[in-house]
């Protein structure tokens, strides 16, 4: 079943890795050190020439100590009000299931907002998440699981369930059908992007390279 709509926003890998890597004052060759990578292929995926794989961005991602979702991420200019129209959302697909921003990635308040759709059996990874603040979900359709700190919630069509985000947590579709539900986390951490652990997270289920 197709669940993606439109494409996603484009964005130029290369660019991101060069930005990240001199945001954080790291050489090109301290970089493929860590990362075990060679010095020629990491010019190579800056310069465009080349597109990493899957595997590559998560060894990159690590020796840069950012989530994988910080290659994809675009940094909009903030604002106080945002009025977001459908088709200009940034859609992130993963393993079964697409995440939508709502907006949240260029307020310039400590909220975020997005929108997760899964397929039957599809969920956020092996690996429970946490993060600083407190997290809304209301259940648009379908049956989702969510487990808060080793408790086990099944969230149905009109449901919605509050905790602190700091509890270990994650999520996946038990149903038969196609689930949805919007996400909204408040109250986290000056420069911190909590949405980015559940696409990091979400997105450790894809097994391509």
């Amino acid at each position: 079943m197709d669940i993606f709509g439109k494409e996603a926003v484009s964005i130029d890998v290369g660019q991101r890795l060069k930005h990240l890597r001199e945001e954080r004052g790291v050489s090109m060759r301290s970089l493929a050190r860590t990362s075990g990578l060679s010095a020629n292929a990491l010019s190579m995926i800056e310069r465009g020439l080349t597109s990493p794989s899957v595997s590559t961005l998560n060894k990159l991602a690590g020796a840069l100590e950012v989530p994988v979702t910080a290659f994809f991420r675009t940094e909009p200019e903030r604002s106080k009000i945002v009025h977001l129209k459908a088709a200009e959302r940034v859609r992130v697909p993963f393993n079964r299931g697409l995440v939508e921003g709502l907006g949240g990635e260029k307020f310039s308040g400590r909220i975020e907002a997005f929108m997760v759709t899964l397929e039957n059996g599809a969920g956020s990874g092996p690996h429970g998440m946490l993060h600083t603040g407190s997290e809304f979900v209301f259940c648009m359709r379908g049956n989702i699981e969510y487990e808060v700190d080793g408790q086990v919630f099944h969230l149905e069509t009109g449901d919605t369930l509050i905790f602190a985000a700091q509890l270990i947590h994650g999520w996946r579709n038990v149903g038969s059908t196609v689930a949805s539900a919007i996400v909204v986390i408040s109250c986290f951490e000056e420069g911190e992007r909590p949405a980015e652990f559940h696409i990091a997270s979400a997105g450790s289920n894809n097994h391509a390279d």
